[in-house]
């Protein structure tokens, strides 16, 4: 298969995971320099640090950056919409999350960083404890030789982290740290390691958002990217792979995913990663078509192929506006995935826009089913808990919750919805109704499983159908300049006699929704009205029971 013909600037556009306003950044027009003739070297300043843990420490006391980032969160923290404790950059826009990764006992979150006075892509970084209180650190990766410091991820050995990630106008390049808090990085041969050329048809492959691991003794990196063999000769997912043994030299070996009967025409890998979950592989990605989505499947390890067996999506419609974009995915040592992802922007926001989802850890259940639910020490940010009682809901009557209220929030709601075909509950709820966000549950109306061929049919099948949470936010505000996103809905099985468990989280302008451990929906909002922080709960058609409700005001995950 030969990648059909394009620029490669135009690849970079169409190909990468692009900021979150749509925008081309000034210089990425097409260029004829090279890496040798142009000085990409960032107008940050750039520091270099002790290599002990407390001589670290010492030094980022008085660390211009890390001051300035304190200064900035500081007059952030005045905004209204501002997240308390969703991360958010200490400065300025921010896009991808990249090379999330657990090292020496702290989890490294870095992201795509636009510093004030040099807004190309650098890496940003923030270290934690306990995947939610983020400490700002200074920036990890600089532009030059490459243009932009674009998406990638983190492989962590025993005396180091390697950090694969995508260097525009050159190729995808590898930078390795070993001191405790990666702070210094060196990079490879300070040079792209698998180039990309001016034209996309003089490869066999796209060099795109690299994902690296190791096994049987050498390196392998897939590339994220499409092909046109799809349809039609249409845009279909693909991912590339390559092998190494010393970081520097990479060998293309072939196209690496098998099997994909799942994702649409026009969809693209970008931002891909790799990961063991329980005994089985995923690979979570983004499709700048429709959103994020992963593969659950085998790793062939002889054939160096993953071969799909599932596939699902983090989100459900396009990414923006006010959605789940690209994510960064680690492994959790225990058989798990942490997996984080940037949200768009919903409303133009002063020195900041995008924010990152909670953590949240995906298991398997049932072979390829995939669970997720919130990861991290989130508990600790709880204070004054509210209750509600058990109580009935009565058929087309909306209970509004007189003593629950807030927009920094979490909510633990049990809820039997017996037969009621539609369960809402609404969050930032102003009192006259001008602003609220809907989350409604429909049991058993989604998708039928699909019929039964076998003839005779086994006596122990039966009809199913998966039931639909929705999360709207149509009347999330009133201000002129937000644009509200269409309902954002995913499925789930909800067994028989199985009640619905909620996990909501509210935060200024984000609300994301965990259900049964099963799935998760979630979108930006941003209400206008300060009033606009009630709940409200609805049956509709039939009577509903509501088991327990808990709610939690949250503190901010910042020392300001």
């Amino acid at each position: 298969m030969k990648a059909e013909s394009t620029v490669f600037v135009l690849s970079i556009i169409l190909i990468s995971c692009i900021s979150g306003n749509n925008s081309v950044d000034k210089g990425q027009e097409a260029v004829s320099e090279t890496s040798e003739t142009v000085d990409y070297t960032s107008k940050v300043p750039q520091f270099t640090y002790p290599n002990t843990l407390e001589e670290q420490l010492e030094a980022l006391k008085t660390n211009p950056l890390v001051l300035r980032y304190k200064e900035s969160r500081e007059k952030l923290s005045a905004d209204p919409h501002l997240p308390l404790y969703h991360f958010v950059s200490p400065e300025n826009r921010m896009n991808d999350p990249n090379g999330l990764c657990y090292w020496q006992g702290r989890w490294h979150l870095f992201y795509q960083a636009y510093p004030p006075e040099d807004p190309r892509q650098h890496w940003g970084h923030a270290v934690s404890e306990d995947l939610i209180h983020w400490r700002d650190l200074p920036l990890a990766l600089y532009p030059n030789p490459e243009y932009q410091c674009y998406s990638g991820s983190a492989l962590v050995e025993d005396d180091r982290v390697i950090a694969m990630y995508h260097g525009t106008r050159v190729g995808n390049m590898v930078a390795t740290s070993s001191d405790p808090l990666l702070l210094n990085w060196e990079k490879v041969a300070n040079k792209a390691v698998v180039p990309m050329t001016a034209n996309s048809a003089d490869l066999p492959y796209y060099v795109y958002d690299p994902n690296i691991w190791r096994k049987d003794g050498k390196y392998y990196s897939m590339s994220g990217g499409i092909t046109n063999d799809g349809p039609g000769g249409k845009q279909v997912v693909s991912n590339y792979l390559f092998r190494s043994e010393d970081l520097e030299n990479w060998e293309y070996v072939h196209e690496f995913i098998e099997g994909d009967h799942f994702t649409g025409t026009g969809d693209d890998g970008a931002c891909p990663y790799f990961w063991p979950i329980g005994d089985r592989h995923i690979l979570p990605f983004y499709s700048h078509i429709s959103g994020g989505q992963y593969y659950i499947g085998d790793y062939d390890k002889q054939r160096d192929k993953f071969v799909v067996t599932n596939h699902g999506k983090f989100n459900f419609g396009a990414s923006r506006p006010g959605g789940v974009h690209a994510p960064s995915a680690t492994p959790d040592r225990e058989g798990g995935v942490i997996i984080v992802f940037n949200m768009n922007d919903a409303k133009p926001t002063e020195g900041w826009n995008q924010i990152m989802s909670l953590p949240r850890r995906l298991t398997l259940v049932g072979g390829d089913t995939l669970a997720q639910a919130p990861a991290g020490d989130l508990e600790s940010l709880r204070y004054n808990k509210q209750s509600v009682e058990r109580m009935d809901l009565p058929a087309n009557k909306e209970i509004v919750l007189n003593n629950i209220s807030g927009n920094a929030m979490e909510i633990l709601a049990e809820i039997d919805p017996k037969d009621a075909p539609m369960v809402e509950l609404n969050v930032l709820r102003s009192p006259n109704k001008e602003e609220f966000t809907r989350i409604a549950f429909f049991k058993n109306r989604g998708l039928y499983q699909g019929r039964n061929y076998n003839r005779p049919r086994p006596e122990s099948w039966k009809p199913r159908y998966n039931s639909k949470l929705t999360i709207e936010s149509s009347y999330s505000s009133i201000l002129p300049d937000v644009i509200s996103r269409a309902p954002e809905t995913g499925s789930f099985f909800l067994e028989e006699g199985e009640t619905l468990k909620l996990r909501i989280f509210i935060d200024k302008s984000v609300v994301e929704v965990f259900a049964n451990g099963k799935l998760c929906v979630a979108m930006r909002v941003y209400p206008g009205l300060e009033e606009s922080i009630g709940v409200s709960m609805r049956s509709q058609g039939r009577e509903s029971e509501l088991i327990s409700l808990d709610a939690y005001q949250m503190k901010s995950i910042y020392e300001l």
